[in-house]
């Protein structure tokens, strides 16, 4: 089926009917991924490929390397005194349990956090995620770019959007932000098969079923 633009797969019972709960169907980007999404069920159609959304075309700079890897990480292209920052937030239903997931890489040391936030909403916990991750960061004078896929954060933070909720969590964030010389917070695809954003997305997945998750993992 197509969501928003995006091929996905819906699940259906034994009797290859559609399984709806209060107007909502379940569906996945990937097979093979754990995460699933409640949405509305009229916002799922039968794929159109008019519709479907189309890829920028590819320069050289974007060309996949022969070793057989998905799609080149933005940091890739980054100075090695560059902070590099991946944060995912996830809900088993929104609200419901929510768990963050952050990836902060600077040169060759890597920091992982899979945290339970408890009962909250997708939103909240994607905030959080950024918000934790900007704690994480001591040293303030290096540049560091922090990578979401969720646009609701990137306008509240980037673009200048109002919040109509969550007044105080945004607030705290662009407190924490101005401490830092040169921070970028930036939009990336989510289920893009980027590999740093994934790893986010399954930390955020393993603190929503645990009590305090995995904080401070280290790589």
């Amino acid at each position: 089926m197509m969501f928003k633009g995006n091929k996905v797969w819906l699940h259906v019972g034994d009797d290859q009917q559609t399984v709806v709960r209060e107007n909502k169907v379940l569906i996945k980007y990937q097979l093979d991924q754990d995460h699933e999404y409640w949405v509305p069920k009229e916002a799922v159609q039968p794929i159109d490929p008019a519709r479907l959304r189309k890829k920028a075309p590819k320069d050289k700079r974007d060309q996949h390397s022969s070793s057989g890897k998905g799609p080149e990480d933005p940091h890739d292209r980054l100075s090695q005194k560059t902070i590099v920052v991946y944060t995912d937030g996830a809900c088993s239903g929104n609200p419901g349990p929510a768990g963050i997931g952050v990836l902060l890489r600077f040169g060759p040391n890597e920091k992982e956090i899979s945290k339970h936030i408890g009962i909250t909403t997708n939103n909240v916990a994607e905030l959080t995620a950024i918000k934790t991750a900007l704690v994480a960061i001591n040293t303030t004078h290096i540049p560091v770019r922090l990578y979401t896929d969720s646009q609701y954060c990137y306008g509240l933070l980037s673009l200048g959007w109002k919040p109509k909720r969550n007044e105080k969590l945004v607030a705290a964030i662009k407190k924490l932000m101005g401490r830092f010389e040169d921070l970028r917070i930036l939009k990336i695809e989510g289920h893009a098969g980027i590999d740093d954003n994934e790893r986010a997305d399954r930390l955020a997945r393993e603190g929503v079923t645990g009590p305090g998750g995995q904080e401070g993992r280290k790589t």
